[in-house]
């Protein structure tokens, strides 16, 4: 089971100090839109995503059907699948995908210790 592209996702008090902070790192803004409280930053294959107002915590998150530059790849597992895979592990979902869907959708879960993941499918 691919679960795609990998990203942290964190939420910041101040999007500009956050970012000039991280580019002190290396990283470089890939996308995103500072005016909207968000973007997205990556330094080699690390992409790491700062959203000010967005979240109430650090989210782990993966984009079935993207490789780690945001492009889509020609095979990839469909978060419904992933979904499906998930549920037969016994794993509960905070957030569940409508199967009878295709296309863009996301699930949201929790690891043991409280740590959020969300797979995020955008096509």
């Amino acid at each position: 089971m691919e679960l795609g592209a990998f990203s942290v996702s964190l939420t910041v008090k101040d999007i500009e100090a956050s970012k000039q902070f991280y580019q002190k790192l290396g990283f470089s803004i890939f996308a995103g839109e500072q005016s909207q409280n968000w973007l997205i930053l990556k330094n080699g294959d690390t992409v790491l995503g700062l959203f000010q107002g967005m979240f109430e915590k650090n989210i782990l998150t993966f984009n079935p059907g993207w490789n780690q530059n945001a492009e889509p790849l020609a095979e990839f597992t469909d978060i419904r699948q992933i979904q499906q895979h998930l549920l037969a592990q016994g794993i509960q979902l905070q957030k569940s995908a409508d199967e009878t869907s295709s296309g863009p959708a996301h699930i949201v879960l929790e690891d043991p210790d409280g740590n959020q993941i969300m797979l995020d499918q955008h096509r």
